[in-house]
């Protein structure tokens, strides 16, 4: 290869370790470096922020006004987290549960029984080594019960909640007392660690659930009254106690924690942490050790920002859970009609792709055109069926979950933004060529996200195109729906952008591209999603090597495996080192591997995979879009064969989308959701492109010389329609096919036409031209249908 010709290459490789330097490791967020030498965690189960105020609740209310507050995130193994799961996920310092696996909760959590037998001061909880203990050995998380009471050498207990946390693996309860005391401080200076139950708030009628409240901010005033000094005191509301998961209340007082926000790096989002992060907190704090390798959190840190007026910050974290909450029932729906709109769509588009072939040599006889209406009708609706996703994204900055109908607000929300978006897209791109609207749809989506990876994923979190922080998979970065979104917008502007070059740089530019959107879905301060960006980097590499046309050769699969495997290594070697709770999908794959349990997290993954695929709606947009593809598009009469091959760029960027949100989904465990919403997004569009160059493929071309020249002996053009190469070859070549513009190895073999109605500049770079004609003299060669040869 002369040295000229390496030069795309070797700017392929420069960006993509360019965006694997970009990656720098983000820091675990700092937990107080002043310890204490007792700790008090005063759990209560359903307790929700609003549930707290000055009247009702005046204890907590205080707590919350001195010291450090946020919504706890209450995952555990069972869902929902009824309270003994709460308490044992406490307990473990990882993501346990007590109720029966089996035991179905169609409404209402059980009540909490526990066998506990009481010997003395201490007491033993019996199935703690058995039940409980198989039940989670079977998790293959590496759960311990009793891992916290485990790590210190004393542990008091109050209440029958509290006895599950504080119990150690073998079920021993070193210090229990069933009640609270009225005089408590004795007890709560005894041990390091003292865990009180203060109750459960699980009534519905608003008058009966204020006076549970009140009930426990009477018994948190006891424990206040008691409180050792050089003591940190932690509430929580370590549990839901019906189906309709929440996020709760967290508290934290004590030195290191004075009127700030409450985070850590498990969730990388101020305001926010994880029940399992409470071990590692407690262990922190009395300053020691903790055992890394049992526990999935990390230690909570106190973050400034918090407004001076508790009442902003409370009604901040209240609305936060009434967005999650609603969060969820709006989703389901939402993606419900998007999947069925879309695949009405694909539906409807197969006559039009039929009669926007045939119609032109069949005028008059049997199958008439389609109305133009009905033709730019489809258009818009393709074009707004691909903005649903990226409007919904947008439409998550209108807060519609404190209405009185949240799900009427936000469709209408949603649909206002995509109705403005399709307008602007079908102005900007009027007559501006076939891929336009390709360009355009892919730029406004991957803006989108990007603008809101790089200013705090703010309409994502909790958002209905987002994550919800009550699921707990994430709190911050770059989520399922939004990784689809970029990967299909960066490589369909790349796509169209690479299109406009000259054959030889269209490598840079993809991979330009593709580098940036590498950096925002991997960089940990930006969308902190590892897996998806070493997914997104594998199709760009795909994209990059066959964007100039032809097949995947040896060389350019070379080189592709070759900065792949750079990546991925580069990524791979950041994960690892990321503490142990803020790793994600990749870090915790390469930590297994390394200690020998990767067969089980490789099991793990694909069962969370099946589900995924079984449950979500995407995963019929991705076989609608499987079936209008293979089906339909792919056939001779579909178009997409024609688009490929006088736009190789384009099919390049397609196939990198399919292979990076199929990768995508798979790394990360979400089964087809990363490539539903890629679908969502690409196929609509696809599908109008095809619809755009099926519609002028019976056009003429005229094929123009200049005054005087004759077409070179050996030479016969054969004519394509406008907007297409015209081939020259010895025989006749179909329009779309590999040898009318995209030939194998990149070699076109093409006369470039005299004009090209769509705008777009074709494949075929290295065309042969047959000259140009004499303004004054123009001398056209006869005309003829499409595989005609000229005489």
């Amino acid at each position: 290869m002369r040295r000229a010709g390496m030069i795309p290459y070797l700017a392929v490789v420069a960006f993509a370790l360019a965006s694997v330097f970009g990656l720098v490791s983000r820091p675990a967020t700092g937990a107080p470096s002043e310890h204490v030498e007792h700790v008090i965690v005063a759990g209560t189960a359903g307790l929700r922020w609003d549930d707290v105020d000055p009247v009702d609740t005046p204890n907590l209310w205080r707590l919350a006004q001195q010291g450090s507050i946020g919504a706890l995130s209450v995952r555990s193994a069972h869902s929902p987290t009824c309270p003994p799961d709460g308490w044992l996920t406490l307990g473990a310092g990882n993501y346990a549960e007590r109720t029966d696996p089996a035991l179905q909760i169609t409404d209402e959590c059980p009540q909490t029984t526990v066998s506990i037998q009481q010997q003395g001061r201490s007491a033993t909880l019996p199935d703690q080594e058995t039940d409980v203990a198989d039940w989670n050995r079977q998790l293959g998380n590496h759960v311990q019960p009793g891992a916290l009471a485990d790590a210190l050498s004393c542990t008091v207990a109050v209440g029958q909640g509290a006895a599950i946390a504080a119990a150690r693996p073998y079920g021993r309860v070193d210090r229990y007392e069933p009640t609270l005391p009225s005089r408590p401080g004795p007890l709560l200076s005894e041990c390091p660690l003292s865990i009180v139950d203060l109750g459960t708030l699980d009534a519905t009628d608003p008058d009966a659930r204020a006076e549970q409240a009140r009930q426990v901010d009477a018994h948190l005033a006891t424990v206040l009254a008691g409180r050792p000094k050089s003591s940190l005191v932690l509430v929580a509301g370590l549990s839901d106690t019906d189906r309709s998961s929440r996020l709760h209340v967290a508290i934290a007082d004590g030195p290191g924690y004075r009127g700030g926000w409450l985070t850590s790096s498990s969730t990388s989002r101020q305001g926010y942490l994880q029940l399992t992060d409470l071990a590692p907190t407690t262990l922190n704090a009395l300053d020691r050790p903790a055992p890394t390798e049992l526990f999935s959190g990390q230690p909570v840190d106190s973050a400034p920002g918090r407004p001076t007026d508790v009442v902003n910050a409370v009604s901040h974290l209240s609305d936060a859970d009434r967005e999650a909450d609603a969060q969820r029932h709006v989703a389901g729906w939402f993606f419900a009609i998007l999947t069925l709109f879309e695949l009405v769509l694909f539906a409807g588009a197969v006559p039009l792709l039929r009669r926007a072939r045939r119609a032109r040599r069949l005028a008059g006889r049997r199958l008439r055109p389609a109305p133009v209406a009905l033709v730019q009708a489809a258009e818009v609706l393709l074009v707004a069926a691909s903005l649903a996703v990226p409007g919904a994204l947008i439409a998550d900055a209108v807060p519609w979950w404190r209405s009185g109908a949240p799900g009427l607000i936000f469709a209408i929300s949603t649909l206002g933004v995509v109705a403005g978006l399709t307008v602007l897209v079908m102005l900007a791109t009027r007559g501006r060529g076939t891929l336009a609207p390709l360009g355009a749809v892919g730029g406004i989506s991957a803006g989108i996200v990007g603008i809101d990876v790089l200013t705090g994923a703010r309409l994502q979190l909790n958002g209905v195109a987002g994550y919800s922080a009550v699921e707990g998979g994430r709190y911050a970065g770059l989520g399922t729906i939004g990784l689809g979104l970029i990967i299909a917008g960066i490589l369909l502007a790349a796509g169209w952008l690479a299109q406009r070059l000259a054959r030889k740089w269209r490598p840079v530019a993809v991979a330009a591209l593709g580098a940036v959107g590498v950096i925002l879905v991997g960089s940990p301060y930006l969308g902190a999603e590892a897996a998806g960006a070493i997914a997104l980097t594998a199709g760009v590499c795909v994209a990059a090597a066959i964007c100039t046309g032809g097949f995947l050769t040896f060389a350019r699969l070379a080189w592709a495996t070759l900065t792949g495997l750079v990546v991925t290594t580069g990524f791979a070697l950041l994960a690892v080192h990321r503490p142990a709770g803020d790793r994600g999908s990749l870090g915790r794959f390469v930590s297994a591997a390394r200690n020998g349990t990767g067969g089980s997290l490789v099991q793990s993954t694909s069962a969370t995979n099946g589900t995924s695929v079984v449950t979500s709606p995407l995963t019929l947009v991705v076989l609608g879009s499987v079936i209008l593809i293979v089906f339909v598009l792919l056939r001779p009469t579909g178009g997409l064969k024609r688009l490929f091959g006088i736009y190789p760029a384009m099919r390049a960027a397609l196939i990198g989308i399919a292979v990076a949100s199929a990768l995508a989904g798979f790394l990360d465990g979400v089964g087809f959701n990363v490539a539903g919403a890629a679908a969502a997004t690409a196929v609509p569009l696809a599908t109008l492109a095809a619809l755009r160059v099926l519609d002028h493929a019976d056009d003429r071309t005229i094929v123009v010389l200049p005054l005087g020249e004759q077409v070179p002996a050996g030479v016969r053009p054969t004519l394509a329609g406008v907007g297409e190469p015209v081939g020259v070859a010895s025989g006749v070549a179909e329009p779309g096919s590999a040898a009318a513009g995209d030939a194998p190895g990149g070699s076109d073999g093409g006369v470039r036409p005299s004009t090209h109605a769509n705008g777009d500049q074709p494949g075929t770079d290295t065309a042969v031209n047959t000259g140009q004609q004499e303004p004054d003299t123009p001398v056209s060669a006869p005309t003829a249908p499409v595989g005609d040869v000229l005489p």
